[in-house]
């Protein structure tokens, strides 16, 4: 089932999403929504506070292997030194993508649906990925990481999207 995605200016956009407690079978089908969500949205993340859902859960695709990775709790345990600058964009933030700086590497720590504690050694668009979405999840979004000049040339776009929705973005 497809859910309704969440638009900037929806104060759980800006909530800490809360640790699942018990992996049961309303979060794996909340997950295997999310995944759905996530396609039928061209996306390649998306975090529970999108959905309105302020719990630690992200659907994202690895873009190496094209494979779904669903995640509970997961938690950044380290970060690479090395940074670089990538566009992003985000769902929740229709028609806007800007630059931003983030490490190249990650390794990421979280539970599968099943359960199971993995680890995940990402680099590249998965880490930038898995940042992005893990950022939701604390409250952050990828414009509060945008330079003040980068800020202002999006502003009107931020304030239509807050006005009005996705339908009306682009006015």
């Amino acid at each position: 089932m497809s859910l309704s995605i969440r638009f900037y200016g929806d104060q759980i956009l800006r909530e800490k999403a809360q640790p699942v407690e018990n992996i049961d079978g309303k979060i794996v089908k909340l997950l295997s929504d999310m995944r759905e969500t996530m396609h039928a949205a061209s996306g390649v993340g998306l975090a529970g506070n999108q959905i309105g859902v302020p719990l630690q859960l992200i659907a994202v695709i690895n873009p190496e292997t094209g494979e779904d990775l669903l995640l509970i709790n997961p938690r950044i345990q380290s970060l690479g030194e090395e940074k670089e600058v990538e566009e992003e964009g985000c769902l929740s933030f229709p028609q806007i993508f800007s630059k931003v700086e983030r490490p190249r590497k990650a390794t990421v720590e979280a539970f599968t649906p099943s359960g199971k504690e993995i680890v995940i050694e990402a680099e590249g668009f998965l880490a930038r990925i898995l940042q992005h979405e893990i950022d939701h999840l604390q409250g952050i979004l990828f414009i509060d990481r945008l330079s003040p000049r980068r800020r202002l040339l999006v502003a009107g776009k931020l304030r239509k999207i807050n006005s009005y929705g996705r339908e009306d973005a682009n006015r």
